[in-house]
Order: structure tokens, then sequence, then C-alpha cells
């Protein structure tokens, strides 16, 4: 995302309301998402210049300072050369450098006055916080305009210093900023109408008619979560989409052909090429495809496995022996991660699955304490600690005060290398604790690049981001782990026991690999007119179906928008991010538990599974040196400091799930379930079929 994305990270991806992030995402609704467990992802940044943003002092917006800034910025054009004569190439470079560090200089201001107006309305969805970001959002658009024009004008292909010549290449691209003024107004404004409509959904209870005030967090997750009657997770499904997605519609129609718009005004081909030059990689899509058939074994097994288990809960009539799983009975709002029936998933059920959650209930866990235990993951391993502005600063837990906000988990990095703060709705679990960690895993990396310039100041790639949180996870959900701190009891080692973790782990990191690959890929098909805006809807359940063997608890239609139901489409976030995070997560686990000395490929006794790199100086090392390297670097480079791979591979996912895939070949051979799925009706009509809605 050269372009929106990962070349204007913080410049145009905080004019964006850049939002590192995910499980929960998406988490993000990363709960899981590579961001949250709850939800299956976490956040990340928006690449095309949207994101997420949000809570501010009020002191900043009594102040008024930010708007002068765009009137006051200092002058960039004093040194520029003259690039029709024959410049001396070391007069040449060092020009170039005072000009691009001015210019770095420049922008942390104007992004860290983005940054907090973004954060006001996300953290406090009121009309006056959006008036204000979308006002300085439009000043800050005509700075970007004036700042690149300057740009343009250097001959930077020529610049020999690579640094000062990425750098060049980043500001070289404009981004939303390129859009006309009408054009760009109308783009912000959408953004915000989308981003409002999801925050501010709510449903009416299914008991209940008259009570309508059932918020996506905490209300129908809970739900999701936790019912088993087939009818009440049909009218949750089908009424949050009703409130959500439905109502979008229009909208994020006129807003993707602005997402083009966008594009073509930076020289791309459409929003797909702009998207994907964030990873810099020409057959980028076939890499992924290929990522994809090499983990799709595994899946279409714990698929099956699960199938069986939720037909014999349901019933054939509602769950048939070889077709695509009701995507409403999977324990989550998008059947993303399906961690939340691990209790009919245990392949030995008598045995306790590794969920800490009644422990850390009773040990009197708050929001904060989750945290501050996170925090210490990290020093443990000789990294840093957080910053005094992010325990003073940021939104840990909904606020008491009422206020309507986006609780999506989301890590902000505030452009001036020392403000970076979260904002999550924090519950005591141990889902949350994981999102808890993943998200502090994005501060981390903010905190270990900050003193690159601005433009490097990101993720290798954006799936690196997301990758990062997520691998130190894994070691925190560890029963070896969990003991360390206090809330598991020392116990045996137990095999049962370990495929019950596994089994849980994948019902959220495996369960996950199809839909991180096909909302991106749904959006490219969009974005290049393979998908015409009169089969949005179906398109997206052809994928649905086609990928994750999921369909629709009644057949949808195009009156309908189910991907707005999904907090990373409206908030416009490329989440392809998170599968390429599922990837390299295990590539670098597997790296750094090598360097702990806590796996050998050659020691059985001690599995890639088990590892946990906690308080591993080593471990550590390896993490820092690659954080640090931020954007300067492609993104082989980096992968290649901390793993000895150039190249991403999911040969480690699969070694670290081997025991657990074995187990389920076996087990579906045992029970004669059919592996893989085929189509048992259709899930989604031009019109509207007459269906109920599912309420009593």
């Amino acid at each position: 995302m050269a372009t929106a994305g990962q070349i204007w990270v913080v410049l145009v991806a905080l004019l964006a309301g850049r939002v590192w992030g995910g499980l929960t995402g998406e988490g993000a609704d990363l709960t899981g998402d590579g961001a949250d467990f709850g939800s299956g992802d976490g956040h990340g940044a928006d690449l095309t210049g949207d994101g997420a943003v949000p809570t501010i002092d009020e002191a900043d917006l009594a102040s008024g300072d930010g708007a002068d800034l765009v009137n006051g910025e200092a002058d960039l054009t004093s040194d520029r050369p003259d690039m029709t004569s024959e410049a001396d190439a070391t007069q040449l470079d060092r020009q170039a450098a005072d000009f691009i560090a001015k210019l770095n200089q420049d922008y942390q201001l104007h992004c860290n006055q983005m940054v907090k107006k973004r954060w006001n309305f996300n953290a406090n969805l009121t009309d006056h916080n959006q008036k204000i970001m979308n006002e300085y959002a439009a000043e800050y658009a005509s700075y970007q305009k004036e700042k690149w024009a300057e740009v343009i004008q250097w001959d930077w292909m020529k610049i020999n210093d690579p640094l000062t010549r990425r750098q060049f290449k980043h500001f070289s691209t404009l981004g939303p900023a390129a859009l006309p003024d009408e054009k760009f107004k109308m783009y912000t404004d959408l953004r915000s109408k989308l981003k409002k409509r999801y925050g501010s959904a709510t449903i009416c209870d299914f008991n209940d008619p008259k009570k309508c005030d059932l918020r996506l967090e905490p209300e129908l997750e809970d739900i999701m979560m936790n019912s088993t009657d087939p009818e009440e997770l049909k009218h949750v499904w089908l009424q949050w989409r009703e409130q959500s997605g439905k109502k979008m519609r229009k909208d994020y129609i006129q807003f993707a052909g602005l997402i083009n718009d966008i594009a073509w005004a930076n020289n791309f081909t459409d929003g797909t090429d702009m998207w994907l030059d964030d990873y810099d990689t020409p057959d980028f899509r076939e890499r992924l495809a290929a990522l994809w058939e090499e983990v799709a074994p595994l899946y279409r097994q714990l698929h099956a496995f699960v199938r069986g288990r939720l037909r014999a809960r349901y019933g054939d009539s509602v769950v048939s022996r070889s077709g695509p799983i009701p995507a409403h009975l999977l324990g989550n709002m998008w059947a993303q991660a399906w961690g939340n029936i691990i209790d009919i998933c245990k392949p030995y059920p008598e045995k306790k699955a590794a969920d800490v959650s009644a422990q850390m209930k009773e040990a009197g866990y708050t929001p904060v304490r989750m945290f501050r235990l996170s925090e210490e993951f990290f020093t443990s391993l000789g990294l840093e600690p957080m910053p005094d502005t992010f325990w003073n600063l940021s939104v840990l837990e909904r606020p008491a005060d009422g206020r309507e906000l986006v609780c999506h988990a989301s890590a902000w990095d505030f452009c001036d290398q020392r403000d970076f703060r979260i904002k999550q709705c924090t519950v005591v679990s141990m889902d949350q604790l994981i999102t808890v960690h993943h998200e502090m895993g994005h501060i981390q990396y903010y905190i270990q690049y900050k003193d690159l310039p601005m433009a490097l100041r990101r993720g290798a790639n954006s799936g690196f981001h997301e990758a990062l949180g997520d691998t130190l996870a894994l070691s925190v959900q560890t029963r070896k782990h969990l003991k360390k701190i206090g809330l598991l009891k020392e116990e045996k080692d137990d095999p049962e026991v370990d495929l019950n973790f596994l089994m849980l782990t994948a019902l959220d990191k495996i369960a996950f690999l199809p839909f991180g690959y096909l909302i991106d890929k749904w959006r490219w098909d969009l974005f290049s007119n393979v998908t015409s805006p009169e089969d949005l809807n179906c398109a997206w359940w052809k994928l649905r179906e086609e990928l994750q063997g999921v369909k629709p608890p009644q057949p949808r239609s195009e009156a309908d928008f189910d991907p707005g139901a999904k907090y990373h489409v409206p908030a416009n976030t490329p989440y392809v991010r998170y599968f390429v995070a599922r990837i390299l997560q295990f590539q670098f686990h597997k790296a750094l538990c090598q360097a702990a000395g806590e796996y050998d490929p050659q020691d059985s006794s001690r599995p890639l599974h088990q590892c946990d790199i906690y308080q591993s100086k080593e471990a550590g090392k390896l993490l820092s040196a690659m954080m640090r390297l931020g954007h300067s670097v492609p993104w082989p480079d980096a992968l290649e400091a901390i793993t000895g791979q150039r190249a991403m591979d999911a040969s480690p996912l699969r070694e670290y799930f081997r025991p657990l895939e074995e187990w389920l070949t076996k087990e579906n051979e045992r029970t004669g379930e059919t592996v893989g799925w085929k189509s048992d009706g259709p899930v989604c009509t031009k019109t509207p079929e007459a269906t109920c809605t599912g309420r009593k």
C-alpha cells in the first residue's frame, strides 16, 4: 500500500485515522483476528487513508492548535536544487536529505493533530467531534497537496542514499488528498458516516422486542458466544446485519467508487493495485493463493470435525452432513473464530481446556491489571515499558459516562514519539487477555521504531504489525506460561490436555484463515470491476461458501449488505494483513523459540506448541532487531532478520498443529465425516425471499 496505506502510513494513514491492530479487531474484530481472540482480528492501519482514531484531551480542542500549523509550516523549498542542471550526485543527496528531514519534521506536527482529532471522534461519537475531525482533515489534505507538489519536483530516483530515496517514494504518493476538494469532502463524510453507523448500531432483544438497546459489545457478542438456542442466534445474526450493514449499502457503493478515484489520482490502476502496493511484490495475489492451498487441508479437516459436533448438538435438520456450516452456530458474529464452541469440540471433553477466564475473575483481575501483566511480558524480554502517556490517556474499558464510541480494539501512534494509546472495551477473560497482548504488540512496535523518520515508522509490511502481537500470544496462552504467572496450578504434562489446547488454538487461528483471505479478495474484485455493485452481497456469499464452507441462517439477497456488518469494511481497513499475520506469526514463533532454547525440531519432548519465550532476552534481541527496522528496508529483509528466510512459509504453522491434524484425520475417518462441503441450497438471490426473522 505504498499508496494509501503503507506509503502514507502516518501521513495519509493518519488522515485516515491510522490504527494498527486487528483480533479485534475486528478486530477486528482481531478478538482473535489476528487481533482479538473474541472476534478474530485486530485492526490495522487503514491503507486507503482511513482507519480508526480517537480520544483527545479537552485542552487540545479548546486551544485550537493544529489548524494554525497548516498555515505556519516551515518553508521546505529553499534548498531544492535545480533539477534541470547537472547537479553533483553528492550535492543532490545532501540537499535531498535536508529537504526530507524538514518534511518529516513538519509532517510529524500535522500527523499528531490529525490523529488527536480522529481519536477524539472514535472515542466519543458526537457530531461535534466529527465536524472538528472532518474540518481538520480538509485542511490537512490541502497541506498534503502543497507538499506533494514540492516533492514531485525532485528527480528522486537519482538519489543514491537508499533511505532518502525510500522516503521520497513514500511522499511522492498523495493518497486521498489527491482528490478534488469536493470529492475529498465526500470521502471524509462518507467514511465518518459508515463508521458511525457501525459503531452506533443496536438491535432488539429476542425475548423482549421492546428492549432495543443491545450493542455488539458486549451484549450481542455474549449471546453469540453463550446461547445454544438456534432461533435466538438466528435472530441476533440477522438483526445485527439489518441494523448495520444493510443500512450502509448505498453509501458503501459510493465510497468504494471513491477508493478507485483515489487510486487513479495516484497513478494506480485501481484500488486493488493501490492496496497491494503495500507488499511491493508483483505476484503477491498468487503467493497468497498458494499459501491458502498449503493450509487448506488442515482447515478442511477442522471444518469436517466441527460440523459433525454441531450436527450432534442441533440435529440433521439444522446442520447437514456434507453441506456448509450455518454461520450463526459457530460462536462468533462473523464465524471467523470458533473458540467459543470449544465445549463441544474438545477431543477429550473430560479434560480441561486452557481457558483461565474463571481463574482471572476469581483472582480479581481488572482491565488495567491485564494490561500491566502484558507490559511485564514485554519487559521480561528486555523490551520497553509503556510510557506514562499510555496509562494516562488510553481507553482500556468502556467509559461509564454512557458515551458512544468505537469499541473495536485498536492501538494508536500519535506521531510525536511519546504518545501511544490503546482503545479497547476490555472485559476480563482469557480471550481478551490475548487481545490485550496483541494490541500491546502494536504499541511495542511503535516504540521500537519511533526514532526513524516519519515516512518509515510502520511495519515492514502491514502483516508484520499484526503478526507481532499474535506471536507473543502463542507463548502467553501456553499452559507453561499460565502456570508461571499463577493462573494455573502445577500439573503434570498430559497429551490429552495438549490436544484440547491445540483444538482451542485452531478454532481461532485455523478457522480464521479463509475469512482473513476472502474479505480483501471480495474487495479487490469490487475495485477491479470483477464484481458489479449489483452483485455485492451474492459475491460475498459465493466466497464465503466456496472458501470458508459456511452459509447464512437463511438465504440473503442484494437488498442486504452483509460485508458491512464487519468492522473493517465500513472502517475501510485492508484485511489480508490478518491472513499474512497468521502465516508470519508461526514463522516468527519458531525462530524465537529456537533462539530461546525452547524448541528443537529433533526433540519430541519440546514441541513447538509448548514453547514459551517469556523472560528470554535472546528472543527479545531478535524481536527488537526486526522491529527497529520499521519500514526502512523491504519486508523480506526484515523477515530474514528474525527467521533467516526471505519468503512467507506456512510449514511452521502446519508443524505447530501437526499433533492435532493427525488426530483430526483419524477421528474424521473413524466417524465417517465428509471432509469438504458441497452446496445444499441457495445462499443468496437477487431479490429477497419470503423468510421469517427468527424472532419468537
